[in-house]
């Protein structure tokens, strides 16, 4: 009798993705029905002739999304992709029938759910990175699809007319030749079935004619475009190297000019929010104009601000602009989203001679108003507002240096070529594309600005509150502007710890808790009254130009005093130039942080950098809102500099009939600013203050901590062919234990026992109360363990 039933990965308890048991396969008339063991996962149904062969030989699979299921009487169903896949199964009874029938469908739907929210992704990444001439392009595929299609159906056609004619001949070869009625009739058939087979042929060469023709032509045309982007790249990169010299070369004259006591600006550089000096020579309607400081009078301190209905209605356009292009971007504000206004600003547009003292006073007023102190909108208390940055001397002294990076060339074509379309986790790939961190070490680096959590846990306003982890959120991705090097992907069971208590108040521990799919969770508490935890788990899709990085986990983070529980979704992180040009990240998307606890919830937009576009790169824009929908703050600036927020104290939005939405706002504050790294740091992986000693070995961690990986150590040390060779025997390592737990749940199924497979040491799988879903929460152990120096219970993953 066939045993289906649900399994989980753990436990043996009901798992909805997954189906196994025993079905009758249609084989041959010979044979007839087989017994064979079925296994549904991820929108596959699989077959194997026993359930040892499970770790080794999959005798074939189907994939649901394209496939047909049809119940053919009581016990028996056919299951085809309308190609060259079917199979007609039998269950032992009707109501197996219909377990199995009911788990299809399922999987069928959900599977058809997932191929088209794929699609609709791999469209919304092409609107971001294709060319003007799109449209051109898209028609030409379709025409090119279309031709296609032509081509399959002419084949068709000819195989059908073909076999027609080939019966035809048969039966006259076999009538008998004195029967001349017979004859006549066959041979006018054969006839017939020869030209229709002769008009067919001819539609399917001409048909492959202009299919060929209409490539060539456009692959001609296609490679002189791609030419011509290239050219255009090439003059776009030497652009911004000039560009970026002459930036360099003006903050220095700024800096210099500063430091002997006096601030004198060039005509053709104008001050920024934040005091450093901004080029305008490529602007011309800019030219002559400036935005003055804000007069401290009680009407000068509401700014007015633009806003695109997106931030209400989650659609995803651009909005927002950040404080470092605020004045000279003030004279387009219908164009813009967020647009920042004050009477002074117009009353000094017209005073160019007073642009030296001007700028002056106003990085003095800007730097006076990031001091003080903000009132929260329930009238709490008053906090600090500086700008976050990790402390410059902590009570530990940590190092500050690694070994510097080698320079060992590696062709990376000839690696990458194979990798096309497959999932970066499961690609072997060598140290070179590394950095000697792991991505349980990447996970921690989150926390590098925790110290903006410790600002919100002393505010009284939820929404003001929300702002921050807003800004905390968008400061995690600060430290990929210029890091893409890849983490190691950790080994099951590894774990990292990391206690800044002493310096920072927040200790955090984290483990890889599943292999396949790759998954860790981490946590981290803080004596400052928060705690935050995740399960982390990502999603990659390389397209040869460009990589995609998509998160899967949830993060939390709950403040004690008040109860505030907070989630939120990472967006999607694109490394582009993989195989040509210099490797450069970007990060692109819409993250929703909802308050369970009050119902406030901020929208923000990370918009997705362009060369053609005028949008501020890096650009992050939010508003936070109630549970009722009024907004109560808005967010702007960029997520690899700062973040500023400023409240919102009234809603002009009514009847302006440009379908945004337009707010009356304080003057911005800075809740984030970015720490500089240190100057060496180009030659040690563009490593971030935090980073460099976040591979620092210490005595007292697990066996399993990532600072005792050996391979990760050697890579560090410059050792990278020792690296390499280390990373091949974990990795083997890994397998074979991988084999040894498939075995011995192939023996336990074979006995009839349940078989309970790898379990975490310090995370347990439990439902979350907020998301409804089944995630690995921390147990509380590993202090106290680490405290008792027990780590017996910690597995042996290492050489």
């Amino acid at each position: 009798m066939p045993d289906s039933k649900q399994s989980a990965p753990s436990k043996g308890k009901a798992a909805p993705d997954e189906f196994k048991g025993w079905l009758f396969k249609w084989t041959n008339y010979l044979k007839g029905y087989q017994r064979r063991w079925f296994v549904l996962s991820n929108g596959l149904l699989s077959y194997y002739r026993t359930q040892a062969e499970m770790a080794h030989t999959c005798r074939g699979t189907i994939n649901l999304a394209g496939a047909y299921i049809d119940v053919e009487d009581s016990c028996n169903f056919v299951i085809s992709n309308g190609g060259t896949q079917c199979y007609h199964l039998k269950a032992s009874s009707e109501v197996e029938r219909q377990r199995w029938v009911t788990a299809l469908e399922l999987a069928k739907a959900k599977a058809i759910r997932l191929m088209e929210s794929g699609a609709s992704d791999d469209d919304e990444d092409g609107q971001s990175h294709t060319s003007p001439d799109k449209n051109e392009i898209q028609n030409t595929l379709r025409i090119l699809s279309a031709k296609l299609e032509d081509l399959n159906t002419c084949n068709d056609l000819i195989a059908k007319h073909g076999a027609a004619l080939q019966r035809s001949l048969s039966e006259l070869e076999m009538l008998d030749k004195e029967n001349s009625t017979d004859v006549q009739s066959k041979v006018k058939a054969v006839n017939e079935r020869a030209t229709l087979f002769r008009i067919t042929s001819n539609a399917m060469i001409n048909a492959c004619a202009d299919y060929l023709d209409l490539a060539q032509t456009q692959g001609r045309k296609w490679q002189k475009t791609l030419q011509y982007e290239r050219e255009q790249r090439l003059r776009l990169e030497e652009t911004v190297e000039t560009l970026a010299r002459q930036h360099n070369s003006l903050e220095q004259q700024v800096r210099a000019q500063a430091s002997q006591g006096s601030l004198k600006t060039a005509p053709n550089v104008k001050a920024s929010a934040d005091g450093k000096p901004e080029s305008t020579a490529g602007s011309d309607d800019e030219d002559g104009e400036f935005f003055d400081a804000i007069d401290e009078t009680p009407d000068s301190e509401f700014r007015t601000i633009t806003i695109p209905d997106s931030h209400l209605t989650h659609r995803r356009t651009p909005s927002g602009v950040s404080a470092a292009s605020m004045a000279s971007e003030a004279s387009e504000g219908a164009g813009k989203d967020f647009v920042y206004i004050s009477s002074s600003d117009e009353e000094t547009a017209d005073k160019p001679e007073e642009f030296g003292v001007k700028a002056k006073k106003k990085l003095e007023r800007t730097a006076s108003q990031h001091s003080v102190d903000s009132t929260s909108s329930s009238g709490g208390p008053r906090t600090p507002q500086t700008p976050s940055k990790v402390p410059k001397e902590p009570r530990r002294r940590r190092r500050t240096r690694i070994p510097e990076k080698p320079n060992i060339s590696l062709n990376l074509w000839s690696i990458m070529k194979n990798c096309i379309g497959k999932e970066l986790s499961k690609i072997p790939m060598p140290v070179n594309f590394n950095e000697p961190i792991s991505m349980l070490q990447r996970l921690t680096e989150d926390f590098e600005y925790a110290d903006i959590l410790n600002k919100a846990a002393q505010l009284e306003s939820s929404t003001e509150q929300l702002a921050y982890v807003a800004a905390f959120t968008a400061s995690a991705y600060s430290t990929t502007t210029q890091r893409t090097g890849k983490p190691f992907n950790p080994l099951l069971g590894e774990t990292y710890e990391l206690d800044l208590t002493e310096e920072f108040g927040w200790r955090a521990i984290t483990e890889q808790v599943s292999h396949h799919p790759p998954a860790a969770a981490a946590y981290v508490d803080s004596k400052h009254g928060w705690e935050s935890w995740q399960e982390f788990t990502m999603t990659s899709k390389f397209r040869g130009k460009y990589l995609n990085i998509i998160p899967q986990g949830i993060a939390h983070l709950k403040f004690t005093a008040t109860g505030n529980h907070y989630t939120w979704r990472k967006v999607t992180s694109i490394v582009h130039n993989i195989i040509v040009g210099k490797l450069w990240i970007d990060q692109s998307g819409e993250m929703d942080i909802v308050n369970h606890k009050t119902g406030d919830k901020c929208h923000l937009v990370y918009t997705p950098y362009s060369y053609f576009s005028r949008e501020t790169p890096r650009k992050v824009t939010g508003v936070v809102t109630d549970k009722d929908g009024q907004a109560h703050y808005v967010l702007s600036g960029t997520w690899d500099k700062k973040i500023e927020y400023a409240k919102i104290v009234k809603d002009q939005t009514g009847g302006n009939g440009r379908g945004k939405s337009v707010y009356q706002t304080t003057a911005p504050k800075v809740i984030w600013v970015r720490s500089n790294p240190p100057p060496w740091n180009t030659t040690m992986y563009n490593f971030t203050e935090m980073a460099m000693f976040l591979n620092e070995p210490e005595d007292d961690v697990a066996p399993t901590d990532s600072r005792n990986r050996p391979d990760q150590r050697a890579m560090e040390n410059g050792h990278w062919n020792d690296a390499n060779t280390l990373k091949v025997q974990l990795e083997e390592k890994q397998r074979a234990k991988r084999k040894q737990r498939e075995a011995e749940a192939a023996q336990a199924a074979t006995e009839g026992k349940a078989y309970e497979g790898y379990k975490p040491v310090w995370f347990e799988k439990k439902l979350d109360p907020q998301t409804k879903n089944f995630i690995h929460m921390y147990k509380g152990n590993y202090w106290d363990s680490k405290a008792q120096e027990d780590f017996a219970h910690c597995p042996d993953i290492y050489l």
